[in-house]
């Protein structure tokens, strides 16, 4: 009998697979000690990203098990 291979469970938390096959990311520096941010930094920390290219093949595989 086969076993389907395992997605790492902390990877499915941090990203979200677009569409288009993307990969979509939260913005990081925006709870621990905000304050020390500007208001035009923490604001736009709120904002999703796209991860880069150069790391999506990587974190694509996690996904897979």
């Amino acid at each position: 009998m086969k076993t389907k291979m395992k997605s790492r469970k902390a990877i499915t938390k941090r990203f979200k697979i677009t569409g288009s096959g993307k990969l979509k990311r939260k913005q990081a520096n925006k709870n621990h000690k905000a304050w020390g941010r500007t208001v035009k930094q923490r604001r736009q920390a709120r904002k999703s990203e796209l991860v880069s290219a150069s790391d999506q093949k990587r974190i694509n595989q996690a996904f897979q098990g």
